[in-house]
């Protein structure tokens, strides 16, 4: 494990190699193997792939030598991937050395996790010989599709701000897919597995500073000494100060996880107590799970902080609004009373039949009408009282309704109700100054509601409206970002043009 800042780590040659290397390379899709399937075609730079005993084949079109050394001199490596037993490890990272490569991933596990401390001993030692840095072992590496690195297949290639530091590489895959599902991408991720050198602070002090970064998740098992905690908490509270907000997914507090960390990644897990405090002192949100994450990583890049925890609760009928409150109000999420002003004007497009106009507000069948909804949206955007707008719709319901607005309303045929409201809410999206907020009912389950939710879900965050399948989780995400909110407040970092403020 690093303990010191090391200033002279050149981060651009692992994230934005010239030249890797997959040692191990093969058409077997485990080990090196694996990693040639993730990166065939993608990467942009030159791919040396290296197994003597496919020595002089070819491999996807890639030549494959015996050796790294076998490269010329004059030929720079920047990364390589050890996609070997453990055992072979040391040997081959002598070669490694010998090729002044800089980072090496190595995928293996079998390591201290399963008591083999003194191979990680050893790695480690040869690491330091050559001035290599080590990501693992134990894990996948690097994930940055600006670059063409890739460490799962059928990844999006698309780049985005958010990166990561995981200690699971399956949850690191997981986390980068469910980001992108609620549109949000990755701009570098990683799967570091037992970090015994690079290790969680090394990558927070290079995301503090890096442009291509302006949120950061992490899934974090343990740490392996008092100087990294020491070095990962300034690390933390600097990136959270500078606006570029951490979420923290610590597990293993129960007696059974805590021996699953042992397993897996040979460390200590820690007490929630701890972490719960370390949090709340660097500004982390501290999460439970990987839909919250990826879904808090969203809510950040598609919509600013509130001001406040008030929020306006626009849904359509009155059990399912009380609900609704209940849960909200459960993570401190506030429902204040409306102005007379706001709800004066409500009462001029909204009946008073089937209707209620206080707060949380119920639109009742006039919920069913496009306009009506925009129309409630923004008059909301003016009321004083409130900093963020959730409202509830249930688009597998539209089928039905289209078919009643047409009959009994007068609505033209070919009505499509899922692109009206599409309209309608992109339409008060591009008027309101506060957060919009869009918990989006699951009540049935069958391919034409799965359809009908889809794409409304994918047109609202291409309009940057998050969207939440359930209450419970919108109470979560809203708090997390009042409680980040507020920790810039104390710190005296909101708003963002704040002249105390080095937010960048």
């Amino acid at each position: 494990m690093s303990e010191k800042v090391d200033k002279t780590i050149d981060f651009e040659r692992l994230f934005y190699p010239r030249a890797i290397g997959i040692i191990g390379a093969s058409h077997n899709p485990a080990g090196g193997g694996y990693f040639v399937q993730c990166m065939e075609g993608k990467f942009k730079g030159k791919m040396y792939l290296f197994n003597p005993r496919l020595k002089g084949q070819k491999l996807n079109d890639y030549p494959v030598y015996g050796s790294i050394l076998e490269v010329p001199n004059n030929e720079i490596i920047d990364y390589v991937i050890l996609g070997v037993p453990a055992r072979l490890c040391p040997q081959l990272l002598e070669e490694v050395g010998q090729k002044k490569v800089p980072f090496a991933t190595i995928f293996a596990s079998g390591f201290s996790e399963v008591g083999r401390k003194d191979l990680e001993k050893e790695v480690l030692s040869i690491a330091r010989k050559y001035n290599i840095r080590i990501i693992g072992p134990n894990c996948l590496g690097v994930y940055n599709p600006s670059a063409g690195l890739y460490f799962g297949r059928n990844q999006s290639k698309k780049a985005g701000n958010f990166s990561g530091v995981f200690q699971s590489g399956g949850l690191a895959v997981n986390v980068a897919q469910l980001a992108v599902a609620h549109g949000c991408y990755v701009s570098k991720l990683l799967s570091i597995g037992n970090a015994i050198d690079l290790s969680y602070p090394d990558f927070l002090e290079y995301f503090l500073h890096d442009d291509k970064t302006a949120i950061i998740g992490l899934y974090l098992e343990n740490l392996k000494s008092r100087e990294s905690g020491r070095r990962f908490f300034e690390a933390a509270k600097n990136c959270n100060l500078n606006r570029k907000p951490v979420i923290l997914w610590k597990v293993g507090f129960g007696e059974r996880t805590r021996k699953a960390i042992q397993s897996h990644t040979g460390g200590l897990a820690g007490d929630a107590r701890i972490w719960k405090t370390v949090a709340k002192q660097t500004g982390c949100c501290l999460v439970e799970n990987s839909l919250e994450l990826a879904t808090l990583a969203s809510a950040f890049k598609l919509i600013r902080l509130p001001a406040s925890r008030n929020i306006a609760l626009i849904g359509i009928g009155g059990g399912s609004t009380i609900e609704a409150g209940d849960i909200l109000e459960r993570y401190n999420i506030k429902i204040p009373q409306l102005t007379d002003k706001t709800i004066h004007k409500m009462s001029r497009f909204l009946n008073d039949v089937n209707t209620n106009l206080t707060n949380p507000i119920d639109l009742g069948a006039q919920g069913a009408l496009p306009n009506i909804y925009y129309r409630t949206i923004i008059t909301l955007d003016k009321d004083p009282n409130i900093d963020a707008i959730v409202f509830v719709k249930d688009p597998e319901r539209f089928g039905k309704l289209e078919e009643t607005l047409i009959g009994k309303m007068g609505f033209k045929k070919g009505l499509d109700l899922n692109k009206a409201f599409i309209k309608y809410i992109s339409k008060a999206k591009r008027v309101c100054k506060k957060p919009m907020i869009c918990v989006m009912l699951k009540i049935n389950e069958g391919f034409e509601e799965y359809k009908s939710r889809y794409y409304f879900k994918l047109k609202l965050l291409n309009r940057n409206v998050p969207v939440f399948e359930n209450f419970e989780l919108a109470g979560k995400i809203l708090n997390h970002l009042n409680t980040y909110r507020e920790f810039l407040q104390k710190y005296d970092k909101y708003p963002k043009n704040n002249k105390s403020s080095s937010s960048s």
